[in-house]
């Protein structure tokens, strides 16, 4: 005899080409965040979640406004008060795609060849967030009811880094009060090899600004006597890094949570070598590798920072022989828990500050924070997980730490007191924000039914 976690499985092999036609038509709608252009698509795309939520007979399915792009949310509730309650976070929106970025199709005509959906937002995260939907519509078409409360939150500005989002959640803490958040929108190395993320790096993106004459000079009468403003900038740049390339910056690591003997051990097993960091970077060498940590721990376990655009003088055809008159950097920090945000841009501001020739005027001016996100894998949520991709997916996940930054995973962590479990469904090469991003039609069926074996997990933590 069929539990309703099976039954809910048949029904989704039964229907997959259904599915993935419906996950088509999602991914026809340009609806690109950044672009004034696509509000309308936008619109487009929230107004089709909406319809989708409520034919799947959803309660309080709704399009809720922002100061930007809106929220489209939709709940079932029908398991009850003594069972958990699961907030499933995805986003609607994508960065733009042009054929002549160098697609072999339209990116906005998904394109099947090899098992694979060629597509803009095909894995990022339309794929993705429509694997947990098609997850709860397997369970309510065979069972009538889901093995716990599902709580649908999908957004429509992440690619913008979401800046009307934590209002939102601080406005709607109650309507979207769960036990756990649960948010795929990750990846994972190969197809047999499932990754259940506990880490994600936060950020810190400032600006530095380097002023030194009044205006621009000729450098023949005034070359020699002012220091060039581009020159200062060089040399506070150089004096951020230590001579072993560590960062320079008073303090910067003090808050740093160390790696455990555990978590190196299952980082180890995602580890790449030299000449796969090499091939997969196009770099004829490794920088800043510090011996003591492994590649992969380097790369998703410690703290950064990076120079990510330089200006100054001249920079058209022919010469121009000019002192500057300012320069400027843009820098940023990847962090790590338990490293605050705001606390790096204050160490950061003050020691350029200090190390700043009194021949120059410096302003430094944060641009953007995220929180790291760092939780325990040894908790219950975690641990449905990895039975979920074991029974569902037909393969052992691993816990890693991913290197970049999903700022609201920290947010929903710290301001709804949740764990959140990031459980990705496609694959590093998948091509996310590049030409001919895809996804793996085998990927989403297999997502589909981990999801469904997820929920029946948490309901029997």
């Amino acid at each position: 005899m069929m539990n309703s976690s099976d039954s809910a499985r048949v029904y989704a092999r039964e229907n997959a080409e259904r599915f993935q036609n419906e996950l088509f038509e999602m991914l026809r709608i340009p609806s690109l965040s950044g672009d004034p252009a696509h509000k309308g698509d936008i619109k487009r795309m929230a107004e089709w979640l909406e319809t989708h939520l409520r034919a799947l007979e959803l309660q309080n399915v709704q399009i809720m406004p922002t100061a930007g792009h809106p929220v489209v949310y939709g709940e079932w509730l029908g398991a009850g008060a003594d069972k958990p309650t699961v907030l499933v976070y995805g986003h609607y929106d994508v960065v733009p795609a042009l054929l002549e970025d160098g697609w072999h199709t339209d990116p906005f005509e998904p394109t099947v060849q090899d098992g694979k959906v060629y597509a803009r937002g095909a894995t990022d995260d339309k794929g993705q967030l429509f694997i947990h939907v098609k997850a709860l519509e397997a369970y309510l078409k065979t069972n009538g009811a889901a093995p716990v409360n599902v709580k649908i939150f999908l957004e429509g500005e992440e690619e913008i880094s979401s800046p009307n989002l934590v209002p939102f959640i601080k406005e709607h803490l109650d309507l979207l009060k769960a036990d756990v958040c649960v948010i795929s929108d990750t990846s994972m190395r190969s197809i047999d090899e499932p990754a259940i993320l506990h880490s994600l790096r936060g950020m810190t993106y400032a600006e530095i600004e380097v002023e030194g004459p009044k205006e621009d000079l000729h450098s023949g009468l005034w070359g020699g006597a002012v220091h060039n403003p581009a020159l200062a900038l060089v040399e506070i740049l150089g004096k951020l890094y230590n001579a072993d390339n560590t960062i320079a910056v008073p303090g910067f690591y003090d808050d740093v949570v160390p790696l455990t003997e555990q978590e190196r051990a299952m980082i180890a097993k995602t580890d790449l070598t030299a000449e796969q960091f090499k091939q997969s970077t196009g770099v004829p060498e490794i920088w800043g590798w510090d011996t003591e940590y492994s590649i992969r721990e380097s790369i998703a376990a410690r703290p950064t920072l990076d120079i990510n655009g330089m200006w100054s003088g001249w920079s058209g055809p022919g010469p121009k022989t000019i002192i500057p008159q300012k320069a400027g950097a843009k820098i940023s920090s990847r962090l790590v828990g338990d490293q605050d945000p705001n606390d790096i841009f204050d160490k950061l501001k003050k020691y350029i500050e200090s190390i700043t020739p009194p021949t120059v005027k410096v302003k430094v001016s944060l641009l953007t924070t995220g929180k790291p996100a760092l939780f325990p894998i040894n908790i219950p949520e975690m641990q449905a997980a990895a039975h979920a991709y074991e029974k569902g997916w037909g393969a052992t996940p691993v816990f890693t730490r991913g290197g970049g930054s999903i700022p609201v995973v920290a947010e929903i962590a710290d301001m709804m007191k949740i764990p959140v479990v990031m459980m990705g469904y496609g694959l590093d090469d998948d091509g996310l924000h590049s030409p001919n991003e895809k996804y793996s039609l085998e990927m989403f069926q297999r997502g589909i039914e981990t999801a469904i074996v997820y929920l029946e997990e948490l309901a029997n933590m």
